[in-house]
């Protein structure tokens, strides 16, 4: 039974005698389940008191940065802001270095501004690019580190990552719309960059289940629009005039107003339309029923979950720092969460 704690503080916290709490931890016979039980509780507050008291007074400063579409950003900085009261007794602060632009350079210079400002942590959201990951190379090798969020860089030395199961995700989404629009139609697959990793093993994945639960279905890729409504709405209407087969979607990485007007401009309307995320748009698109499904994860666990993982690394909470993906939740316009207005 491991501790760091004194016999006569388990003894106190327990109500138990010295002479017990001894015979308890160096497992001698003779103890009853219920009492074994009652010192491993009290342990585990102690653990628990020790940890406030590590934080009490302690001042952390993190920093998010993402390169995404103003809409989720905000969605992101939003359950961050509501997260960091609940990891008093520590106070922590969040500095936000947000755009909607997916470019490399830019996000290395905002990586090597916070090493020259320093930082006791940094949750990213960023291209997968090999200069991305050198510049979190070298956060890490000045003791700050990195928790990548929804999209995880490949190679780099970040301390873990956190966000949806984007495999799973991606063959969740092939099985609603195999399951929800039967047929031999294409299906559009809305990317917002390339170069995001997370998006990139969606639409992988996605692609292979679709090949085996709907074999005559092809799929047709608009990619690098930065999800945002004009460029989304001009490749996707372009791509609509070509193929006039498209009765399906599966929106990675959004513009879902702009491509659900693509499709109204040439008379059209999607059998199923799979999103990703519950942002202001696609609820108000999932409660009038123009989106079918949303594939959702709890942004508030996960700004918890990567808070956590950055206080362990500087030993202020208990545990290692590891990769936990987040469940994939199916919303349908029935059970939205009362969070989002249903």
């Amino acid at each position: 039974m491991p501790h760091r704690h004194k016999v006569r503080e388990i003894a106190q916290q327990s109500g138990l005698s010295e002479a017990t709490v001894d015979r308890v931890l160096h497992r001698r016979p003779g103890v009853r389940a219920a009492t074994v039980a009652e010192v491993e509780r009290a342990i585990e507050e102690l653990d628990r008191q020790a940890t406030q008291l590590r934080l009490v007074g302690r001042t952390f400063l993190l920093d998010l940065v993402m390169q995404a579409p103003t809409r989720f950003s905000a969605a992101v900085r939003t359950a961050l802001e509501a997260e960091l009261p609940a990891l008093r007794p520590a106070a922590v602060r969040a500095r936000f270095h947000l755009g909607e632009e997916a470019d490399v350079a830019t996000m290395v210079e905002t990586l090597r501004a916070i090493g020259r400002r320093r930082s006791h942590g940094v949750l990213l959201k960023a291209p997968d690019h090999p200069d991305v990951a050198a510049e979190v190379g070298m956060l890490a090798e000045s003791g700050i580190p990195v928790v990548t969020l929804v999209t995880d860089l490949t190679g780099s030395r970040r301390l873990a990552y956190v966000g949806i199961d984007n495999a799973a995700a991606g063959r969740t989404a092939a099985y609603l719309v195999a399951r929800s629009a039967p047929g031999v139609g294409a299906v559009l697959v809305t990317l917002s960059a390339s170069d995001f990793r997370g998006e990139g093993q969606r639409v992988e994945s996605f692609t292979e289940a679709l090949a085996e639960l709907a074999p005559g279905r092809r799929v047709l890729r608009v990619s690098d629009t930065g999800g945002l409504d004009p460029s989304t709405g001009t490749a996707v209407g372009a791509t609509l005039t070509e193929h006039p087969d498209v009765d399906a979607v599966y929106s990675v990485g959004g513009g879902n107003r702009a491509t659900l007007a693509a499709f109204a401009e040439v008379g059209r309307a999607p059998q199923v339309f799979v999103a990703h995320d519950l942002d202001a748009d696609n609820s108000e698109l999932l409660r009038t029923r123009r989106v079918h499904f949303a594939l959702h994860h709890d942004l508030r666990a996960d700004a918890r979950h990567a808070c956590r993982l950055l206080l362990r690394h500087h030993g202020a909470v208990p545990g290692p720092p590891t990769s936990v993906p987040s469940q994939v939740q199916v919303v349908t316009p029935f059970n939205l969460p009362r969070a989002f207005g249903r």
